[in-house]
C-alpha cells in the first residue's frame, strides 16, 4: 500500500494585504427607556463602548476606523495597491529569495513587482517588504498571483504560490447623444453638440473631480456646463459636486471644426470620430479614480434627397387665434454634370402639398423654397414632404 509523504512546510511565510483607506466604524445602538426593566444598564454600555462617541452613544458612526478584512471590490478607473511580506519563521538562513506578483485578467497577464532581483540572504525573524500599485483598465475578474522562490541551507530549491481573487466592477453608466446642429446646407458650420449623461452605480457618493471632453484633432469643444453670476463662472451643478448613488448628471458640449478643416465641407461632414471623455472623482475618504471613454462616434449626418426644416415659429401664441410658421424645403440631391438632363427631369418633380393635396412648388437640385401658410385657421398636425417620381416621404410632427 502507497503512502503519500507528509506536505513539506516552508521556511517562508506570504502575507498579502490589500491598501486601501479606512472605513468609519459602525456600531448598532441598544438602548430602552429608564422606566423599563434594563433601566439604565444598555445606556451605561454605550457610554463605556470605546468606539460610541460621546455625547452622541445612539450614533450609529464613531470615532474609530477600520481596516479591509478582505480584497472587496475595486472600480474600474481606480489604483489597486497591495502590500506583499515575505517573512523568515524559521531559524536558518534562506538564500537566494525571489518574489514575484503577476496579475492575471482575462485578457493578459501583468507584471507589478518592482524588482526581478533575487535577494541574497534572508535571515530569521526577516522579513522583505514590498508595494504594488496597479491603474484598473479591465471590468471582470482579477486574480494576484504571488510566487516565492528560495533556497535552503542544504541547497534544495524550494517554490510556493498563493493566488488572491476580487472583482473589478464598473463604477459609472456613461451615455451619449449627439446632436448635428441644424444649419444651411451651402454654408459650413457643422457644430455637433453632446450630451453625455454619467450615472453613480456604485454604492457610495463620489465627488465629480473633473469631467472633460478631449476633441479629436478637427474639432475645438465649447464646455456648456457653467453660467456667468456677477462676474464669475459658476457650475449649473451648484457648488456641491458630490454625485450619490443611482444619480445621473447631464453634461453638454459644443464642437466645432477648426478653421483649417472647416473650408472643407466634405472632409467634415464624412468625420464620425469626435472625441473621448475623461472623467475624474473621489470617493469617501479621498480615494481618486480616473475614467477614459474609447474614442466616441457619431452617425455622418445624412439628409438623403429631400430636407424639410423649420425656419419660424412663434415662441408664444394665443388660443383660436392664427399665427405664421415658415418652413425650408431643400434638394439635397447633388446634380451630376455627366447627366444633366436626366436629373433635371427626375428632380424637377419635387413637389409639396396643402392640406388639399395639390402640388404648389417645384424645386430644381440644390434649390430651397419657403412656403408661408396664409392667415386662418387650419388643424396643422404634421407636413409630409413627398416626391412625385421616387417613393420617399419627409416629416415634420407639430405638437401643440
Amino acid at each position: 500500500m502507497e503512502v503519500n509523504p507528509p506536505k513539506q512546510e516552508h521556511l517562508l511565510a506570504l502575507k498579502v494585504m490589500r491598501l486601501t483607506k479606512p472605513t468609519l466604524f459602525t456600531n448598532i445602538p441598544v438602548t430602552c427607556e429608564e422606566k423599563d426593566l434594563p433601566g439604565d444598564l444598555f445606556n451605561q454600555l454605550m457610554r463605556d463602548d470605546p468606539s460610541t462617541v460621546n455625547g452622541a452613544e445612539i450614533l450609529m458612526l464613531g470615532e474609530m476606523l477600520t481596516l479591509p478584512q478582505n480584497f472587496g471590490n475595486i472600480f474600474l478607473g481606480e489604483t489597486f495597491s497591495s502590500y506583499i511580506s515575505v517573512h523568515n519563521d524559521s531559524n536558518q538562513v534562506v538564500k537566494d529569495i525571489l518574489v514575484k506578483a503577476d496579475l492575471q485578467t482575462s485578457s493578459q497577464r501583468l507584471n507589478l513587482s518592482a524588482s526581478n532581483a533575487a535577494v541574497a540572504e534572508l535571515k530569521p525573524d526577516c522579513c522583505i517588504d514590498d508595494v504594488i500599485h496597479h491603474e484598473v483598465k479591465e471590468i471582470g475578474t482579477h486574480i494576484l498571483v504571488c510566487a516565492v522562490s528560495y533556497t535552503t541551507q542544504g541547497g534544495e530549491k524550494m517554490y510556493f504560490r498563493k493566488f488572491f481573487k476580487f472583482q473589478v466592477l464598473k463604477p459609472l453608466d456613461v451615455k451619449t447623444k449627439f446632436y448635428n446642429a441644424e444649419s444651411d446646407l451651402s454654408s459650413v458650420t457643422d457644430e455637433v453638440f453632446l450630451e453625455a449623461q454619467i450615472q453613480n452605480i456604485t454604492t457610495s457618493p463620489m465627488f465629480m473631480e473633473k469631467v472633460s471632453l478631449e476633441p479629436s484633432i478637427m474639432y475645438n469643444v465649447a464646455e456648456l456646463n457653467s453660467v456667468s453670476q456677477a462676474g464669475e463662472c459658476v457650475t449649473t451643478f451648484g457648488s456641491r459636486a458630490y454625485l450619490q448613488p443611482m444619480d445621473t448628471r447631464q453634461y453638454l458640449y459644443c464642437l466645432k471644426p477648426k478653421k483649417e478643416f472647416a473650408e472643407k465641407a466634405g472632409i467634415i461632414k464624412g468625420v464620425t470620430v469626435i472625441g473621448k471623455l475623461d472623467i475624474v472623482w473621489k470617493t469617501n475618504l479621498g480615494e481618486r479614480g480616473r475614467l477614459q471613454t474609447s474614442q466616441l462616434q457619431r452617425m455622418a449626418p445624412g439628409y438623403g434627397d429631400v430636407r424639410l426644416s423649420l425656419e419660424a415659429i412663434p415662441d408664444t401664441v394665443n388660443l383660436e387665434e392664427p399665427f405664421h410658421i415658415t418652413c425650408k424645403i431643400t434638394n439635397c440631391r447633388v446634380p451630376n454634370r455627366n447627366r444633366k438632363q436626366n436629373n433635371e427631369i427626375r428632380h424637377r418633380c419635387l413637389e409639396v402639398s396643402q392640406r388639399n393635396g395639390r402640388a404648389v412648388n417645384r424645386s430644381a437640385p440644390g434649390s430651397q423654397d419657403s412656403i408661408i401658410e396664409p392667415e386662418g385657421l387650419y388643424p396643422v398636425r404634421q407636413i409630409n414632404l413627398s416626391t412625385t417620381l421616387n417613393p420617399r416621404r419627409c416629416h415634420l410632427f407639430l405638437f401643440p
